[in-house]
This record gives C-alpha cells, sequence and structure tokens, in this order.
C-alpha cells in the first residue's frame, strides 16, 4: 500500500509519501512546496494543484491522507489551510484516489503516543517508524508523513475506514436507502405540489 500524507497551507504544504509492506513502513519521498506571498492567490492554488496532480500520476497511491480542518483563533490562518484543502480533495477526486482525515491529535497520538506532542516529538517519532537516517525537515514534511503512517496504519485490507461524522460527507458518505423518514418528505412533497397545482387551476 501506498499513502500519499498531505500537511495542507497555501504558504507551506508539506506532503509525505509512504509505503507499507507487511508491517514494514518505508519512506518514498517527501518535501515541502512553499510559494510566495507575492504571488497572487489564484497562482497558488494552481502551484499547490499542479504538485498534487504530478504526485498522484507519478506514484499512484492508494489513498491520500490529509489533517481535517479544525477551529483556530486564527482566522486568516483557517481560511488558507481551508482554501489548500480544497485544492488537495479536488486533486484526489480527479485521480479518482479515496481520502482519509483525521485532526492533528489523532495524527499525534497514531505516531507519538499522545495527541499533545510537539513537532520535534513528532518528527522523531517518525524516524523511528520508517527508520530514516536523519529527522525529516522541514516540520511541514514530517507532519505530512505522520499523517500518511497513521493512514498506512488505519487501513486494512477488506475494511472500509469511516471518517469521524460531521466529516463523513467530504470523505466517505454514508449511503443511505428509502428511510421511513426519506419516504414521509417526499410524500409530504408530492402532496404540496399536488395543492398548488389545485391552486393555480382555481
Amino acid at each position: 500500500m501506498i499513502v500519499l500524507g498531505v500537511d495542507p497551507g497555501t504558504a507551506k504544504l508539506g506532503y509525505g509519501i509512504v509505503e507499507r509492506t507487511g508491517s514494514r513502513l518505508r519512506a518514498v519521498v517527501f518535501g515541502c512546496l512553499e510559494t510566495s506571498p507575492d504571488t497572487a492567490l489564484p497562482e497558488r492554488l494552481l502551484a499547490i494543484h499542479r504538485l498534487l496532480s504530478d504526485l498522484l500520476a507519478l506514484h499512484a497511491p492508494d489513498l491520500v491522507a490529509i489533517e481535517r480542518l479544525f477551529f483556530s483563533r486564527n482566522v486568516q490562518t483557517a481560511m488558507a489551510v481551508g482554501q489548500a484543502r480544497g485544492v488537495i480533495l479536488l486533486a484526489a477526486a480527479e485521480a479518482g484516489v479515496p481520502v482519509r482525515e483525521a485532526t492533528p491529535s489523532e495524527i499525534k497520538s497514531a505516531v507519538a503516543g499522545h495527541g499533545a506532542a510537539d513537532k520535534s516529538q513528532v518528527a522523531r517519532m517518525v524516524q523511528v517508524a520508517l527508520d530514516m537516517p536523519e529527522l525529516p525537515k522541514p516540520d511541514d514534511a514530517a507532519d505530512a508523513l505522520a499523517a500518511a503512517i497513521w493512514a498506512a496504519h488505519r487501513e486494512r485490507a477488506g475494511e472500509v475506514a469511516r471518517s469521524a461524522v460531521e466529516d463523513r460527507a467530504a470523505a466517505a458518505p454514508i449511503a443511505r436507502g428509502v428511510s421511513p423518514f426519506d419516504r414521509a418528505v417526499r410524500e409530504a412533497i408530492a402532496a404540496e405540489r399536488v395543492a398548488d397545482a389545485g391552486r393555480s387551476r382555481a
């Protein structure tokens, strides 16, 4: 299994590809795309899309792992991360690659053992998990590798991994049949249309 992990951002976007063979994990490639603040936002987002499209085409990952957008006191930062996430999700959808999402604390817990781990602790545990000779740098790339490690460990053959309920619509929509509620809504809409048609003829 090959997983592309992404640490989203418009100024800096970390990426890391991890391959899982049995229980062994290894880093394939990792790095960080930096875009200039002097560049217009549409062009920065285009650069992100091009990078993701190239990585998806070159390495053909089975999954894309990405940090879920979480509450931030800095609205500008949250907006930038959200815009980058949208481009990443689009690139994954275009390539037909499933997406797995997790909060930063979920990823930290899976890699470092606790959700409050700092960046140096995460980088160190990523180095250990992937048997790397040196710490992965920069931090954005280490975070992306951590996301890939989380997804690689979480995914198992024959199992359908689901996102948290609040984010299922983005990554794993809930399949629904015709429930009694759905049927009642449809019947109410149909009855309202008949009543409207009767009033318009009167």
